[in-house]
């Protein structure tokens, strides 16, 4: 159980992740 919920908030913050990069594509 412990390790579905992990596994959904790592995928909800690799999502919120790839939105912040795309929406800013600069690379510093």
């Amino acid at each position: 159980m412990l390790d579905l919920i992990l596994g959904v908030a790592t995928a909800i913050g690799l999502a919120l992740y790839l939105i912040h990069v795309l929406c800013r594509p600069e690379r510093y």
